[in-house]
């Protein structure tokens, strides 16, 4: 078990390695993982039935304990980062299929690994959580409101089938965990150590499978996407930042906003667009994937900074 655990944690902090290397693979033999298109959804739950079974009734005393800090962060998740999608598919008059994509993976809530993130950047750890936890059970009532206000200009959006689809992929699979973790506490917490390994692989393949089946129009789009996401996720961190201090939260909660508004579940946005759009909607999620794990440990050495710096003052 300890092995298993080693090999979890390794794969947990070299995921963006992996998610480059399956990238490459994918877009050079597109027909082996093309395929795995149809467990996109299965995959995904995966991912959040691992989430449920690492949820505790402490994850969620922050909510009680600084509620403003909490309700700011969420409210930011779906506020802030649609709001920077729909500003850049307007404002860089992007294709139907790639603007919808874009505003569906900033519709999205928190991933997960803005967490991790946040330890790092010696941020609030607990209100990261929080706010993740607290986005992903909003999630399937939010995302597809949020997407549709802003997307149905491009193209036909059926809310209600998006809103069954995050019911079924995300809420229903954590609610699953947090059932196990309720009911086999000690074998959930011993199976939650490999969580990461098992999420690299579930996101990994979800990413694998939109490269193949999308190879044509990543030739086509190029950098231009990639530039696309990176100011989407770079925005998103700053806004995040600016409207925590605007609301006078410490560095240390408002690090945490940042890293929350800015790091996306992708993989759900990944699986929305291969569900209900062209497979080149599921692109700016796959190449937000992989970028906002090379940000993130980047922005969160800055931030650790910053905190050491405040201490050399006192």
């Amino acid at each position: 078990m300890q092995t298993l655990q080693k090999i979890s944690q390794f794969a947990g902090k070299t995921f963006s390695i992996w998610v480059l290397l399956f990238a490459f693979l994918a877009y050079q033999f597109p027909s082996f993982f093309a395929g795995f298109v149809a467990y996109v959804p299965y995959l995904l739950g995966i991912v959040m039935f691992g989430m449920g079974i690492t949820l505790t009734v402490q994850d969620f005393s922050e909510v009680v304990k600084h509620p403003k800090a909490v309700f700011i962060g969420v409210v930011a998740q779906f506020v802030v980062m649609p709001g920077i999608a729909y500003a850049l598919a307007k404002g860089f008059n992007l294709p139907p299929d790639l603007a919808v994509g874009v505003i569906l993976v900033g519709a999205c809530p928190g991933g997960t690994s803005s967490n991790v993130m946040t330890y790092l950047a010696k941020g609030n750890t607990a209100l990261s959580v929080a706010c993740t936890s607290v986005s992903t059970l909003l999630a399937p009532f939010l995302t597809p409101a949020v997407f549709y206000v802003l997307a149905s200009q491009w193209l036909d959006i059926d809310a209600y089938a998006m809103f069954i689809s995050v019911l079924k992929i995300v809420l229903f699979p954590v609610f699953l965990g947090v059932l196990a973790r309720t009911l086999l506490t000690k074998q959930m917490v011993k199976l939650g150590t490999c969580t990461p390994l098992v999420s690299v692989i579930a996101i990994v393949l979800i990413l694998a499978a939109v490269v193949a089946v999308s190879k044509d129009k990543i030739i086509e789009s190029g950098l231009f996407i990639f530039f696309v996401v990176v100011l989407h996720n770079g925005l998103g961190y700053l806004l995040g930042f600016l409207v925590a201090k605007l609301f006078k939260l410490n560095l240390a909660d408002s690090k945490a906003i940042a890293i929350e508004v800015g790091m996306q579940n992708s993989g759900l946005g990944a699986a929305l667009a291969t569900a209900y759009f062209n497979p080149i909607a599921a692109v700016p999620s796959a190449v937000f994937s992989f970028w906002h794990n090379i940000s993130g440990p980047i922005l969160a050495t800055l931030f650790a900074s910053m905190n050491s710096k405040e201490e050399l003052r006192k």
